[in-house]
């Protein structure tokens, strides 16, 4: 046999991390976080334990491959669409938040809950995590450049909406919403927001009931 027969038969470097990758995540869905460990994922992969150390670094490089999977999708779902009026397209971006964080409850508590540690930070997990974030600063800029709402800081406002969403989905991903109606709920949520984000909102209601006072005084001060 050849030499470069004999490499074509060892699985390339790049193969063996996509199949440790793969691994990590089907174990994740089929067990949960607990059940991600370097023995567990080289033994659905189909290699020794040291081809994690070797292609990922470790256990860190597992939970960086599941962390990363998860912000992307994350990403794709709240992107998604590119509705032309913003108060809508923030809402879609609200109910695909909820329908990636139902469909995808290990992910996200690895995501949001530390169900899995890493014993050094990532940077490129950062830079995935980020990246989410970023697609909603991109809508809430969106509304505020085409006068939807309130004017101000992006980011800030961003912020603000990420707390009240990731509140509410996990709080249902617990079964600790007392409604009803989870589903209705939510949407009545997204109401809400909308509402508190427009330009005019209650800073502008407030605003607009205070000359409305002071016009009746002048009207009825006496001459």
């Amino acid at each position: 046999m050849t030499a470069a027969a004999r490499r074509g038969e060892r699985t390339r470097s790049v193969d063996v991390q996509a199949a440790l990758e793969e691994a990590a995540h089907r174990v994740l869905l089929r067990e949960g976080p607990g059940a991600v460990t370097v023995r567990a994922v080289a033994a659905e992969a189909g290699v020794a334990p040291m081809g994690v150390y070797n292609h990922l670094g470790g256990k860190d490089g597992l939970v960086a491959s599941i962390l990363i999977r998860g912000f992307d999708g994350l990403t794709a779902a709240i992107s998604a669409g590119g509705e032309p009026d913003p108060v809508v397209r923030l809402r879609r971006c609200g109910e695909r938040y909820r329908e990636f964080a139902l469909a995808n409850p290990q992910h996200y508590a690895v995501m949001f809950e530390a169900a899995l540690l890493m014993e050094s930070p990532s940077a490129d997990v950062e830079q995935h995590a980020t990246a989410a974030f970023m697609a909603l600063v991109e809508k809430v800029q969106y509304g505020m450049d085409r006068g939807a709402f309130r004017p101000g800081d992006a980011v800030e406002l961003a912020q603000q909406i990420w707390s009240t969403v990731h509140g509410a989905v996990a709080l249902e991903l617990k079964g600790l919403v007392l409604t009803p109606d989870p589903a209705a709920t939510y949407a009545e949520l997204l109401e809400l927001i909308a509402r508190g984000v427009a330009a005019g909102g209650a800073e502008g209601a407030g605003a607009g009931a205070a000359r409305s006072g002071r016009r009746a005084a002048k009207v009825s001060r006496p001459r």
